[in-house]
């Protein structure tokens, strides 16, 4: 995927719903925001439509219902959307920004270790500092 996603905080939840069950009926989108997040199911059919409309869901009629799956992949726009944030930041604070992201968010062991090989790995090519990538250089002197 190499455009950038287009989803909401609301519609990333039920993408989440989506890509658990690899498909699922109106209902059980529903009954499990009703519960999450005590939204109306109006605004969930809202939701799931948008995302129809948007080619991140396929809806498949099935008698009187429709199944819902993902025409996009959860690691796929996870990533693009994890990396698009350290594109938008100063190259300098990407660093730093990570740690906190590692420091806060819930890891397996297994996460643990495959980023301890990996950053051994990347140990030995990293450069000594990072340089800032938020002017244009040209000779040593700012472009603005």
């Amino acid at each position: 995927m190499t455009e950038t996603l287009n989803i909401s905080d609301a519609e990333w939840e039920v993408m989440r719903i989506v890509w658990t069950l690899g498909e699922a009926k109106s209902h059980d989108i529903i009954d499990n925001l009703t519960q999450k997040k005590d939204w109306k199911a109006s605004t969930i059919k809202t939701l799931i439509s948008r995302l129809v409309k948007k080619d991140y869901l396929a809806a498949d009629k099935n008698a009187n219902s429709f199944t819902y799956r993902p025409l996009i992949s959860q690691n796929e726009s996870n990533d693009q959307v994890g990396l698009s944030v350290f594109d938008n930041m100063c190259a300098m604070c990407a660093g730093h920004t990570l740690l906190k992201v590692v420091d806060n968010v819930e890891l397996s062991k297994n996460d643990i270790q495959s980023l301890i090989t990996l950053l051994e790995k990347r140990l030995e090519t990293a450069p000594d500092e990072v340089t800032c990538n938020c002017l244009a250089m040209s000779a040593g002197k700012e472009e603005i």
